[in-house]
């Protein structure tokens, strides 16, 4: 199907999300993937994670790029060939790309029950205790989920612990945004977040601060 939503985040950052519902023959008209990215596509078990890969590639030619303008670094973090910034997801049928002159994160995340029991790992659960056993925990949870692992890919370097380096400070989640702190190696750095909900599925995107 066409782009599912478009975000215009500012003139220099936009967000494109893609619904799969394509058959992978037909994701896999008109793309070309470098020698690296064969390899990874080829040992892909998945035919959801095949999809995911593939629909990312024509999120790629929404912003006017092709798989040869994109390269990894040693940690898995995408870099395009112009300089500017680009942050790439995927969970189920929804994938997304963020690209920017800022460096950017961006997270898609099914809301699902099993959140509440992985919490205790990632946030601080008493928190949230005040929302009770209810929807808006779920909700409330998956965004600070997605916020810690779009800051986690913008950051762009391994030994992040999202429960003691990534601080998101509280939030309603009718406002869709809300701030957080990175610290690491003594230095800590500030970003601006935000969410949007759609079909039980969140996506959080984090930019820094100038």
């Amino acid at each position: 199907m066409p782009i599912y939503k478009r975000i215009t985040v500012d003139e220099d950052t936009t967000a494109l999300i893609w619904k799969i519902e394509e058959s992978l023959e037909s994701l896999e008209e008109g793309i070309e993937l470098t020698e690296y990215c064969r390899k990874r596509y080829s040992s892909m078990k998945s035919q959801v994670h095949k999809k995911g890969f593939m629909s990312i590639r024509h999120l790629l030619k929404e912003f006017g790029y092709s798989d040869f303008d994109l390269d990894y670094d040693t940690q898995g973090k995408p870099h395009l060939s112009d300089g500017n910034k680009i942050s790439i997801t995927h969970s189920f049928e929804f994938t997304a790309v963020i690209v920017s002159t800022k460096k950017v994160g961006i997270d898609v995340e099914k809301q699902r029950c099993k959140i509440k029991l992985i919490a205790p790992k990632f946030t601080p659960i008493e928190e949230y205790e005040a929302l009770g056993d209810t929807e808006d925990l779920i909700r409330k949870l998956t965004i600070v989920w997605g916020a810690k692992e779009s800051l986690y890919k913008l950051y762009g370097k391994k030994g992040l612990l999202f429960l003691h380096d990534i601080f998101v400070n509280d939030f309603e989640i009718s406002s869709q945004k809300t701030t957080a702190k990175v610290t690491s190696n003594n230095e800590t750095t500030f970003y601006n977040l935000n969410f949007i909900e759609f079909e039980n599925f969140t996506c959080v995107y984090a930019i820094a601060n100038d």
